[in-house]
């Protein structure tokens, strides 16, 4: 295939590839469909990548078959040489279509198959995606979830929640579901409470779901959260359902902190326990800043501050992982001992720190490039309890290196 001469013409400015629906922007230059209506949905400004013109988004791409069977053609006859046949691009789905499938729906017999259609069809391309969301399907999806709940079965949910998933734009309608209607957000955590078949993907969509939720929440609903919602993200830690999963999880927590009834349910949920026990599987970098994050938050509560002590564990982690993931790390880090060191050190804690190596670590943070802040704060730490530590082996080494007589 390297070796061939793919015909100039028959490449996208854009992908760079061979293209396999190519279209014809207003301006006059060819693209493929795919990479073109990519690029109108994403780019700041809409332009023509080749001339640079202004392009609507909405900008009408006609098909250009002549090339297409051109480029078809070249394939076949290359098709020896290693060249992929390159099939008749599907007719683009239309809102007509998308309330024919939505209509389909409610009849009993043709359901299920509806659904997986209307899955397949989300899952083909993000044109397909945002023909469904102007036509409607999220907010019948999010009716689905909302009658499987109260019906209390889970056929269908995988695939209802994956286009719900896929097809969510934050509209008005769709924000005022998320805001005035407590059975969805009651059938989300429901979902994330059952057991089934295939419960992996089912909650990991489910959760995803109730992270965007959560984004286009009101204050007001944010507030009256209940404790069985933080129970049920906080099993998705315990259960470590998959890394998507839980890093919606921990960001959803996260947005819920800024009040503090929320931030006391979190720690009621038992939720500072099961973070150091996540912590302490070493997970990937970002799930550790957003554990670190979210454990800084709970730790600026008495509560959350007592459960982190009652684990065995808690301490050594925050030394372990401390200087040794990343600065966000680092700084969420120190800013918890400062916090324990400052309101719940007690005798016992502060030998502690010295014996499981946060004195010196505190030592190597004052000695390290990192920033003049966590610096500071790190001294303040060792200066509060410098009576104890002054003896230690750390402290005098740093000393030594500090100020050489």
């Amino acid at each position: 295939m390297d070796e061939i001469e793919i015909p100039q013409y028959f490449i996208c400015p854009i992908s760079l590839q061979i293209m396999r629906d190519p279209v014809t922007a207003v301006t006059g230059i060819t693209y493929d469909r795919e990479s073109m209506e990519h690029w109108l949905s994403t780019a700041k400004d809409a332009t023509c990548p080749v001339s640079n013109q202004p392009l609507p988004r909405d900008s009408d791409l006609t098909p250009n078959h002549t090339l297409r069977r051109l480029i078809q053609a070249w394939c076949t006859a290359n098709a020896t040489n290693g060249v992929d046949q390159i099939p008749t691009p599907k007719p683009p789905l239309d809102r007509a279509q998308v309330l024919k499938l939505i209509q389909d729906l409610g009849v009993a017999p043709l359901h299920f198959k509806t659904l997986k259609k209307i899955e397949a069809l989300a899952t083909e391309n993000e044109r397909n995606r945002k023909c469904m969301a102007e036509a409607g399907v999220a907010e019948e999806m999010a009716s689905l979830i909302v009658r499987c709940f109260k019906e209390n079965r889970t056929r269908g949910l995988e695939n209802t929640l994956k286009i719900l998933h896929l097809t969510w734009t934050p509209t008005p309608q769709i924000k005022l579901l998320a805001n005035e209607n407590s059975d969805f957000l009651d059938s989300l955590t429901w979902v994330l409470g059952c057991d089934m078949e295939n419960h992996v993907l089912v909650k990991t969509h489910a959760m995803l779901v109730l992270k965007m939720t959560m984004e286009v929440a009101s204050s007001n609903s944010l507030y009256r959260l209940k404790l069985e919602f933080f129970k049920k993200i906080v099993r998705v830690l315990r259960e470590k359902i998959s890394k998507q999963a839980i890093n919606a999880a921990l960001r959803v927590l996260i947005d819920m902190c800024p009040w503090g009834r929320n931030r006391m349910k979190i720690v009621e949920a038992g939720a500072v326990f099961e973070l150091i026990e996540l912590e302490l599987e070493k997970p990937e970098k970002n799930i550790t800043e957003l554990i670190f994050c979210l454990m800084a938050h709970l730790c600026s509560c008495a509560d959350g501050r007592a459960q982190f002590l009652k684990h065995a564990c808690g301490i050594a982690m925050l030394c372990k992982r401390l200087l040794r993931v990343s600065p966000v790390t680092d700084d969420r880090a120190v800013h918890v001992i400062a916090l324990i060191s400052k309101f719940s050190a007690t005798d016992e804690v502060v030998l502690e720190m010295l014996k499981v190596g946060v004195v010196s670590k505190l030592c190597m943070v004052l000695q390290v490039d990192c920033a003049t802040y966590l610096k500071q704060k790190a001294r303040r730490v060792l200066r509060l309890h410098s009576n104890v530590w002054k003896d230690s082996p750390c402290i005098a080494v740093y000393l030594m290196t500090r100020y050489p007589s």
